[in-house]
């Protein structure tokens, strides 16, 4: 049984990985081209929240239930995106470090 969930699981996360537009976004920022959009694709966590809040209302005025997972899904990715723009950051300076050293190291050599 627990060899079953966890092979299930890792068909999730595949799918996930591959097919989610928020992930398939995530993966593109954080290539080396991507860095620099970090802090601009905070704002969808807006869009996101709006999302959340507008599903919410929408239940409390008799909507179908089902619209709480959607309501988690979008609150999800924008704590997904939140989080992302100061990473962003980190990366970005790292990698630049390590430019110009390699730009110093090259021209010493």
């Amino acid at each position: 049984m627990l060899r079953f969930i966890w092979i299930a699981s890792l068909y999730v996360r595949a799918f996930m990985r591959r097919l989610m537009p928020t992930n398939i976004v995530l993966d593109k920022l954080r290539s080396r081209r991507g860095l620099k959009w970090g802090i601009p694709a905070m704002l969808l966590v807006v869009v996101y929240f709006y999302l959340a809040a507008l599903m919410s209302v929408l239940v409390e005025h008799d909507a179908s239930k089902w619209l709480y997972p959607v309501m988690v899904v979008c609150v999800w990715n924008g704590f997904k995106f939140l989080l992302y723009g100061p990473v962003s950051l980190v990366l970005l300076a790292r990698v630049r470090a390590a430019e110009r050293h390699a730009i110093r190291r090259a021209s010493i050599a």
